[in-house]
């Protein structure tokens, strides 16, 4: 069951993506000019997108696959491509809408060659009127919780996903580490959920020893890191 630390949590990331930042992350994942700084995150997260495709199959016909967090949409489209049947779902509404604008033109000419589809929801990753998965994919959507809110998604998940779950987490590195704890000095006020880093060994350990996890392994993990931008991969597999 999920507790309030992880309802609190998601609230303060659906009012700051969904107000607070929702012009600078349209800015941010489009192809605009954006600050050095910028530039380092947008490139991080281009090639951890790859990553994580690279992880699912290549023919998704037939397969229905869940991004969660899915933000502006960019990684959904990619699998619709494949033939998947995209829930994809985010927290804030803003962002949801600007996914729909920005893959509308794309959508019907994806669904004629390949099958493949896109639903948008503005909504809770966890929310089970969804249904079930074959994949999901959570893309730097799990990086604001602590280690148990991050196992409790993980295992909510997993009882609805038939093959994969591939997700990031904020790695527990010296820098991060030092970063979440200065962080703790300042108030938050407008700025973004702090990103809380989680050891991973503790996953590791988790999927070896958790029961909810017996039937499921982890094949693969890989650090993505440059410039401002720090995030691992992970995908868990049923066995």
């Amino acid at each position: 069951m999920l507790g309030q630390t992880y309802l609190q949590r998601r609230g303060e990331i659906e009012h700051y993506f969904d107000r607070t930042a929702a012009a600078a992350w349209a800015k941010l994942t489009s192809d605009a000019p954006v600050s050095r700084i910028r530039a380092t995150v947008r490139a991080g997260r281009d090639r951890m997108r790859n990553t994580l495709l690279s992880w699912l199959p290549d023919d998704l016909r037939g397969r229905r696959v869940l991004d969660a967090g899915c933000g502006t949409g960019a990684l959904a489209m990619e699998a619709a491509r494949r033939g998947a049947q995209v829930v994809a779902i985010d927290l804030s509404p803003t962002l949801v809408d600007l996914a729909r604008e920005r893959t509308q033109e794309e959508r019907d000419a994806v669904k004629a060659a390949s099958g493949g589809t896109i639903d948008f929801y503005a909504g809770d990753m966890l929310d089970p009127a969804h249904g079930a998965f074959d994949h999901v994919v959570c893309m730097d959507s799990i990086i604001h919780y602590g280690h148990a809110d991050v196992e409790r998604v993980l295992a909510a998940l997993i009882e609805r996903t038939r093959h994969s779950v591939v997700f990031t987490f904020a790695p527990r590195t010296p820098l991060l580490t030092a970063m979440h704890s200065i962080g703790k000095i300042f108030p938050r006020g407008d700025r973004a959920p702090m990103i809380v880093p989680v050891g991973e060994s503790q996953l590791y350990r988790t999927v070896r020893e958790d029961s909810r996890f017996a039937t499921w392994s982890v094949p693969r993990t890989r650090r993505i890191q440059g410039g401002f931008y720090i995030s691992q991969a992970m995908e868990l597999r049923r066995s």
